[in-house]
């Protein structure tokens, strides 16, 4: 077998599970889940290098309709990651009917002429006749070059899938250090790993509007500490997250420290501190402060 090495853009609805199905493929978890939509803000890619081929998932922001400027710019890193790859793995939630979000997808991908794998996600979820019935509907809305079922968090099926993204990633060397896993600094994974915990546990109108910035990072004796700064939008979600008598942000803290020990492999102290920076997400220059506009460039 001749080595391969290419780029494959993970593309779906929110919550569809693209990074779930990172985190599987890597047996790390390098992106952080949650049942929100539009957990993944930035593209993140996951390299898998083995002794055929070295591959690059690119996790990608679920394309939705925006409602702010910060959705235009999640669907601009989307559409980039897709137009820059050499193959497209479209994740579908098998156990959801096609809807406007799938249309708006399959119209982007009908434009670039890619090798388009269809990942059929959940197939645990739902009876052998129903599946076969979706199938069969995914089937006649697009020549897709191959459909794979899999369950993303039982991580059932990742070998075949690899084997099926093989033939479609093109002859050539390694791209990256054989040890790199993310092409995301561990900085940038820690301010991650707070948004994540702040995702599950606040209420719908937080994870939205909510940014995590690093202020500092001081390794002493052995110990790191890390302080960050919690931007929204509102000032009544400042409130929410703060919690009554600091309730809420002290769940939050412990919470990451945990995982964030485990990660750095040393004891972490966090603090956190939370800022209000009206209508954020409308302000193109805010977003490209906190780091969601990597690409700077402009997309119509």
């Amino acid at each position: 077998m001749e080595y391969r090495s290419g780029f494959i853009a993970i593309v779906g609805r929110p919550n569809a599970g693209k990074s779930t199905l990172l985190n599987a493929i890597l047996k790390e978890k390098i992106a952080i889940m949650s049942d929100k939509p539009n957990t993944t803000r930035n593209n993140i890619s996951g390299i898998l290098t083995k002794e055929e081929a070295q591959y690059i998932f690119v996790d990608t922001p679920g394309i939705h309709k925006p409602q702010q400027q910060l959705g235009r710019v999640l669907n601009k890193n989307a559409y980039t990651a897709m137009e820059d790859c050499d193959c497209i793995g479209w994740i579908i939630d098998v156990t959801q009917d096609f809807g406007s979000g799938d249309e708006f997808i399959l119209k982007r991908i009908q434009s670039l002429h890619k090798a388009v794998i269809l990942i059929v996600n959940k197939v645990d979820c739902i009876s052998k006749e129903d599946l076969l019935q979706r199938l069969l509907d995914w089937q006649s809305r697009y020549p897709f070059n191959e459909i794979v079922p899999v369950s993303a968090l039982k991580k059932n099926n990742i070998d075949e899938l690899l084997h099926v993204f093989y033939q479609y990633i093109p002859e050539g060397p390694q791209l990256f250090p054989e040890e790199m896993k993310c092409d995301h600094d561990l900085n940038f994974q820690m301010c991650e790993i707070v948004r994540e915990k702040i995702l599950f546990k606040t209420r719908e109108e937080i994870p939205h509007s909510v940014a995590v910035l690093l202020e500092s990072k001081e390794y002493v004796d052995n110990k790191l500490n890390l302080k960050m700064m919690i931007v929204v939008d509102r000032d009544s979600q400042k409130g929410i997250l703060i919690g009554k008598q600091g309730s809420m942000i002290r769940s939050i803290r412990l919470a990451a420290q945990k995982e964030l020990s485990k990660k750095c492999n040393c004891k972490v102290e966090l603090e956190l501190y939370v800022r209000v920076e009206k209508n954020w997400r409308n302000h193109e220059r805010k977003i490209k402060e906190f780091g969601l506009d990597e690409l700077n460039e402009n997309f119509n």
